[in-house]
């Protein structure tokens, strides 16, 4: 499996726009995926913010399982964080994620009301890229403001949305300079959060398989037909090939349409619904 790393270039001019717009702020919603929500939490970004109030929406929860959504809501609790799941293509839930927000901060609402002057709360969406940050201001402004779309690096610069209560920061993607971990880097290429240019999808559809196997082995029976998982991963992707068809002329495996097959599948959520982390 190729090491898979990041290249910050653009991301530093992203981050230094990020700190100079904090101090217009009031909070922060730190917007994860929900399939891997502790590979989407940057690090960086918590310690840029930690004088601020952070809410952790943990985006696109229709993509995984009630009860797994629920074990990632109460592990975040016990480390004292404030989150909430939803799917930005939900209205109940972005009702509730308005809520959430108000709720987090009435303290700086009553300070105002205080002083007799209305002045809208100002938040700061982040993320890694292709979590859904714009298509959640969106929702939550009723409309089309802000670009979206299925790849990651789509928001170039800082976007204000203004909502009557509400002015909604957008900012691009903003990944760690560097990843530790590769799993969590691994599980993040899997949803595209990654420049799809940069990696190999060969191996990434390799090691997918090899993790369905381990912890979904009956999603990966169920989409591709497999009875039979106790071979090895190469043997795995084979049988797809066969299955789907992706097969060259000699009857050589077309290892390429169905790698790019099979993570399409995962990112659509026709696997089934998964977390990885």
């Amino acid at each position: 499996m190729q090491h898979l790393q990041w290249f910050p270039g653009h991301m530093t001019k992203a981050v230094r726009m990020m700190e100079d717009s904090l101090k217009l702020v009031d909070g922060v919603l730190m917007v994860l995926d929900a399939r891997a929500p502790r590979a989407s939490m940057n690090k960086k970004l918590d310690n840029l913010f930690k004088n601020k109030k952070i809410l952790y929406v943990i985006n696109k929860c229709d993509l995984v399982a009630e009860k797994d959504i629920s074990a990632v809501l109460a592990d975040f609790k016990r480390e004292g964080l404030n989150a909430i799941a939803i799917s930005a293509m939900n209205k109940r839930t972005v009702d509730l994620l308005y809520d959430k927000i108000f709720a987090l901060l009435k303290d700086k609402l009553l300070r105002n009301i205080e002083k007799g002057v209305f002045k809208p709360i100002r938040i700061m969406v982040a993320g890694i890229p292709n979590t859904g940050k714009s298509t959640i201001i969106n929702a939550l402004s009723g409309g089309k403001k802000t670009t979206t779309g299925n790849k990651a690096g789509v928001t170039k610069g800082k976007q204000w949305v203004r909502l009557r209560e509400l002015e909604l920061l957008d900012t691009p993607g903003t990944m760690p300079p560097a990843f530790d971990n590769q799993e969590y880097a691994r599980h993040l290429a899997y949803i595209g959060s990654m420049n799809d240019a940069n990696l190999d999808f060969g191996d990434l559809a390799y090691e997918l398989i090899k993790e369905l196997k381990e912890k979904y082995p009956n999603l990966l029976k169920e989409k591709y037909g497999i009875e039979d998982l106790e071979v090895e991963t190469l043997e795995l992707f084979n049988a797809i090939c066969v299955r789907r068809g992706f097969l060259l002329k000699g009857g050589d495996y077309d290892y390429d349409r169905c790698a790019t097959a099979i993570i399409d599948d995962l990112r659509k959520g026709r696997i089934g619904k998964i977390i990885f982390d």
